[in-house]
Formats: structure tokens, sequence, C-alpha cells
């Protein structure tokens, strides 16, 4: 297991989340703000309908004015279908491309409009693309700790969905807690016993909580094996397709204080960041 921790800062997480349209230079200007901390990896834009997430339209154009030639940070995009990952794997800039799979038929359907089954068969041509333009699929597990729709879950099924990702050669899976329904007693075992099970694989955690519950939350995955953390500056962002009353994101700058001393990112640019979002936000 790789003992390095890894921040995936998500603006996109964030941007999506917001109605009125972003102007894209101000986009530009953050991301590349962000670009200078020396986050592991930016989540900076999607390649979905623009029906579905219009605040994202820009993705393209936004990547064309990103400044990466002094930045150790890759880029990660958000595909739903074989189309967006195409168009993804047309920027050699793009290192990662990241695939919402969800524990939640509802859930699915009402992210990618397809049934798990039909999104695991778009995910193998997915693979498939990836490896052929040298790309890396990270699928996130959503609603992998319980969902609002009143359908059973049981933490089997997303060992099971884990499996059917192995037998394809997904290396990233991050469990996503889509609503704020994590806590250390379902987060401990549950990447405890993948970790155990799957080695191979590197497990990130895509937690949302409140201001109350975050330290207990990062706590109970780190305790437990997992070393990659997703997060958006001030907890900004959640998922328009969820429910209305989400959660925010984990505050990038929480697990900034709980591994301190385990990170090697630059703090005054980071401080940067965190000032230029009161602006775009």
């Amino acid at each position: 297991m790789n003992s390095k921790i890894k921040i995936i800062e998500c603006p996109r997480d964030a941007f999506q989340g917001i109605e009125e349209f972003i102007p894209t230079k101000l986009k530009i200007k953050y991301i590349n703000q962000l670009l200078k901390v020396g986050f592991h990896t930016i989540d900076f834009g999607s390649f979905v309908s623009p029906k579905a997430i219009p605040q994202l339209n820009d993705t393209a154009e936004v990547l064309r004015s990103l400044n990466l030639h002094n930045s150790a940070s890759k880029l990660l995009s958000i595909i739903a279908n074989y189309r967006g990952a195409n168009q993804a794997c047309m920027f050699e800039e793009i290192n990662y491309l990241g695939f919402p799979l969800s524990v939640s038929e509802e859930f699915q359907k009402r992210n990618t409009n397809k049934t798990i089954s039909e999104a695991l068969d778009s995910l193998q041509e997915i693979q498939n693309l990836c490896i052929q333009k040298n790309k890396n699929l990270v699928v996130y597990l959503s609603m992998a700790f319980g969902n609002p729709y009143g359908e059973e879950y049981d933490p089997e099924i997303v060992s099971e969905l884990t499996y059917k990702l192995k037998t394809i050669d997904v290396k990233t899976i991050a469990l996503s807690d889509t609503i704020g329904a994590s806590n250390p007693q379902n987060i401990s075992p549950i990447f405890s016993s993948l970790i155990t099970e799957y080695s191979e694989i590197e497990f990130g955690a895509h937690f949302h909580t409140n201001p109350d519950t975050w330290k207990e939350k990062v706590d109970s995955a780190f305790q437990n094996g997992c070393r990659r953390f997703d997060s958006a500056i001030k907890g900004l962002g959640g998922c328009p397709m969820a429910m209305d009353d989400l959660t925010g994101n984990m505050p990038t700058e929480k697990l900034i204080s709980y591994f301190s001393d385990q990170l090697d990112l630059n703090i005054v640019e980071f401080n940067k960041s965190l000032q230029l979002s009161e602006v775009v936000f």
C-alpha cells in the first residue's frame, strides 16, 4: 500500500452546484492557482451533456488555458459515457477519467441514464479506450454508504461491484458518500475489508460531510488504510443529481490540518487559493 497521502482537489464538484454561470476566465484563474499548491490531482471539469451540467460546458476551453508547465498536479475529468470519454481522450493534458458508478440503481439512472448493468458494459468499452489512449480510469462508487431512495443497501454490493471492476483491470476506486451517510461504523469495515482483499486496487474516499463529522470520517478511513482523499476548498459543492439538501464536500483545509506533517504542499499558494475562492463562489 502506498503510504503517501494524496489529496484530489475538486473544483469541478464545487463549480457544478452553482446555478449562476461562473465566467470561464474566472474558472481558469482559479484552477491555475490551485495548480500551484501541489495537490496530487485536480478534478477540474467534465465532458458530460451541457443540459445535465450547464456550468461545465466550457471544460475544453478551460483546459486550453491551464498552465501545466510548472505543476506536478495531474488532471482528472468526469465522464458519464463513451462519447464523453472519447472527448476527454483527445486531450493529452488529461491523466484521469472519472466515471460515476452507483451502488443505487435509482441514482445510476439519475446520474447517467443507465442501469448499473448497462453502466458496467459501458465501463468495459471506456476502459478499453483508456488503455488504448494511455489514460487512467477512476471509478467513483457513489452511494457506497447508503442511499436516500429506500433501496436496500448492503456493503456486499460494494464488494461485488469492486470484483467486477477488478475483472476489467480498474486500478483506482473512490468510495463515494454522496449524501453524507458515512460514519465510523460503516467506513472502517468497508475500507479495511476491500483494501485487504484487493491490494492491487487503490481505494480513495470521496466524503460529503457537515462541519461536525469531517474528522471522524477522515480518521476512520485513514486508520483502515485509505491514503487518497477527495476534497474541495471550504467544502463547497455536492452532486446536483442526488438530493436538494446535500451536505458539502470534505473541506480541503480540514484535510490539510489533519495530515499537516505528511503533506508537501505550498501553503502560501493554498492561502491564495482560499482567498480567490471568495471571488469565485
